[in-house]
């Protein structure tokens, strides 16, 4: 009796009331273990083999600044990761995924977490088991790979236990809920399902940067050290300095840097009905040059009707229904299965006696069941059975209309076909119009017909030809989209491009689309994804609307902006720095900056690059390039501009003064300041700097450091007004002037 009405409301309140509701631990990390965490790793030790060298020299004043620096860095490190994880958690919390339940004799569409032991739940193609369960009827294939780690599939039939977390590959089930949350076996194992994010090309590029940062180190190491041996100097007078020089080169503050970017805008996204499971998605949206775009459930709105019923052998059509109905499960959440039963209801048509039944299966791309007098009936795509020629001219003439088409066979004979009709989503053709416009080139997948795909295809701006999967492995960019495409193919496609150096973004709704959406860049689910096409994406569209893609592509912009120029500003002032030091040195023989101040600069330059995550930024409409040749060229600019100023006031310092070093290194110090602000101010757009104000973090904080460190240079270092007020205004003018440079350079 149970098994025919499920459990009662009442009851399923009681019980939950004693176990709770079907959630995972949240397992979090101690706020000073996510400090630690900072302090390892080949940075961090880089920092701490400083520490330890400039303990060991007895320079304190510099081991208390350094000490300072990573304590700081790891600090705000954890603080930014906290906040992040905060973020993604309370995106998280409005991802429902939803079940079909027996309650009360009726199968409903429930929260997954509001399951609890004892209740019946339907299990389709695509289903992340969601709980515990135990099979009842019928057979599927699942992946266990969450909890085994391996990604065999393996096959469940009556009986045999599933385990949450456990995706359904094939085949319908009803299934009994063991146990659920906490006592799952995913909730006892909460570990396996933690996965490290694989850096993007911002991490990769930067790393890259501070190569050859290092490399340039290196160099400037070694023709000190040669001019040390030359001078007879000792050359562990130069330790300090070859440590300080090291230490102002690691980007220790990138980590900060980019959560804040990042973080930000998955805010911003999020406020739109966009989540964000990993944040490097949103940078790689700023790069998307190519996206796939699966036409079932995207474009269209994924709840076809049935539109006709097309007798081939001069049966009923009311026969035809009766048995197209004896494919369809009971409970199945298929789009075409729930248009056949509503259709059946509404023509008050009950399905045929039935001995099994084989789900639709995407790979197939048919549904079957064997009758009670042992006929087999085969509901699927027309490409899946043997048609005669004036069929096939039927189905073409019916393609053009752009309707999906089925065909209904008995023991392998055609005797009919059904027509689908699902309405396009209403803002597509503005969002791929929109996508054009920004530089990205928009291919459609679908399993039709190409005469039904080309149909579509028109409908929403998409006018160039429709290829077939041979012709996508050939030349992908030649055509408006690929129709008879499998499972398998998306994965190709996306894959071949990727090979062929572009940034491929795909949109998609099925467990097919799930290996695609996996691999590629910009792994987009829609708001109606199954839950496996929601896991295997960095984002998902919780509305209707496509828009969103929009919003992402330019929240992509904005963080590519911002990271540029942390980028631009790290390379060309650690070069102009390293340089400076380098070259001071081997002209006066002594250090030109105090080593004390040089630390004291890389400590105050980051806490101004940590606001630029929150900077107000103009965006570009076509997408980014990470280019390591092109960021050098743009960073060369600002060196080759800067620096000369740099060794003007040095040698004004030695020939034109009676500065002694300290003051020597006040005045650069000065310049130091003065050159990484207006760097800061001309980097933040490729436009010239009055194009777009600074956020009001970023104003705040280069007004502050100007004004503080003018006043420690006057009162602290006996630099002089005079001199404080002309460096100024020297930095003004060659500021100005590199950004006139760097507009002509963009333009």
């Amino acid at each position: 009796m149970q098994e025919k009405r499920g459990l009662t409301t009442k009851d399923a309140k009681k019980i939950m009331q004693l176990k709770g509701y079907n959630d995972l631990p949240q397992i979090k990390k101690p706020f000073m273990n996510l400090i630690l965490k900072r302090l390892i790793g080949p940075i961090p030790y880089i920092i701490e083999l400083a520490l330890i060298i400039e303990l060991i020299l007895g320079n304190y004043i510099q081991v208390i600044f350094i000490f300072a620096l990573l304590l700081f860095s790891a600090i705000d490190g954890a603080i930014q990761e906290n906040h992040a994880k905060k973020s993604i958690g309370e995106l998280n919390t409005k991802l429902v995924t939803y079940v079909s339940v027996l309650r009360d004799g009726k199968w409903k569409k429930l929260s997954s977490r509001e399951i609890v032991p004892g209740d019946w739940i339907h299990l389709a193609v695509g289903s992340i088991i969601p709980a515990d369960c135990k099979i009842i009827k019928g057979e599927i294939l699942v992946n266990q790979s969450v909890i085994t780690g391996e990604s065999k599939v393996v096959i469940k039939d009556k009986g045999d236990n599933l385990y949450s977390g456990s995706t359904v590959i094939q085949g319908n089930s009803n299934v009994l809920v063991e146990k659920i949350g906490k006592d799952s076996s995913l909730g006892r194992t909460t570990e396996l399902v933690r996965t490290n994010e694989s850096p993007g090309r911002l991490e990769k590029l930067l790393f890259t940067v501070v190569k050859y940062l290092a490399y340039l180190d290196i160099v400037l190491a070694i023709v000190l050290t040669i001019s040390a041996m030359i001078r007879k100097t000792p050359l562990l007078s130069l330790l300090p300095f070859l440590v300080i020089l090291f230490v102002a080169t690691i980007p220790i503050s990138m980590p900060s840097s980019f959560s804040v970017a990042n973080s930000i805008e998955a805010g911003v996204l999020s406020k739109k009905g966009i989540l964000v499971s990993g944040l490097s998605g949103i940078q790689e949206a700023g790069s998307m040059n190519v996206l796939l775009m699966d036409k079932t459930g995207t474009i269209t709105q994924n709840k076809p009707v049935l539109n006709s019923l097309v007798s081939l052998n001069g049966m009923e059509k009311s026969f035809l229904l009766k048995y197209a109905l004896a494919t369809i499960k009971p409970g199945s959440i298929n789009p075409l299965d729930l248009a056949i039963a509503q259709e059946a209801t509404l023509k008050e048509i009950t399905t045929p006696n039935v001995k099994e039944q084989i789900s639709f299966d995407p790979i197939l791309k048919g549904a079957r069941a064997i009758l009670a007098d042992g006929r087999e009936v085969f509901l699927g795509s027309p490409t899946k059975i043997n048609i005669s020629d004036k069929i096939k001219k039927q189905i073409i003439v019916l393609s053009n209309q752009g309707l999906q088409i089925m065909v209904l066979a008995i023991d392998q004979e055609i005797i009919g076909i059904l027509t689908f009709k699902d309405q396009i989503k209403p803002d597509v053709s503005q969002t791929i119009l929109q996508l054009k416009q920004r530089g990205i080139t928009i291919l459609m997948l679908t399993g039709d017909t190409r005469v039904t795909a080309q149909s579509i295809a028109k409908k929403i701006g998409l006018n160039g030809k429709i290829g077939s999967i041979e012709e996508a492995m050939s030349m992908p960019l030649s055509f408006s989209g690929f129709a008879n495409v499998y499972p398998k193919d998306k994965f190709k496609i996306v894959k071949l491009l990727q090979d062929k150096g572009y940034v491929v973004g795909m949109t998609g709704d099925g467990i097919n689309d799930a290996p695609a959406l996996k691999q590629a860049d910009v792994g987009i689910a829609i708001n109606t994804a199954t839950d496996i096409s929601k896991l295997a994406s960095r984002i998902i569209l919780t509305k209707p609307s496509l828009m969103g893609i929009t919003e992402l592509v330019d929240s992509g912009h904005r963080v590519y902006q911002r990271m540029m120029t942390w980028l631009i500003t790290k390379l060309a002032r650690t070069a102009q720095l390293s340089l400076l030091l380098t070259f001071g040195y081997l002209f006066t023989n002594f250090f030109p900056i105090s080593l004390n101040i040089i630390v004291f600069i890389v400590i105050f330059n980051d806490c101004v690059t940590l606001t630029l995550g929150s900077d107000r930024v103009k965006i570009n409409y076509f997408p980014e390039k990470w280019d390591l040749v092109s960021l050098i060229r743009i960073s060369a600019i600002y060196i080759i501009g800067w620096l000369p100023l740099g060794f003007l006031v040095l040698w004004y310092s030695l020939h034109f003064t009676n500065f002694d070093q300290s003051q020597i290194s006040g005045m650069l110090f000065v310049y130091l300041i003065y050159s990484a602000m207006g760097m800061i101010l001309s980097t933040r757009t490729r436009n010239h700097f009055w194009s777009i104000p600074t956020s009001r973090a970023v104003g705040i904080i280069i007004r502050c450091n100007i004004l503080i460190f003018t006043m420690i240079a006057i009162f602290g270092l006996s630099v002089g007004v005079i001199n404080c007020l002309i460096i100024f205004l020297i930095c003004i003018l060659i500021f100005v002037g590199l950004d006139y440079i760097k507009v002509a350079y963009y333009s």
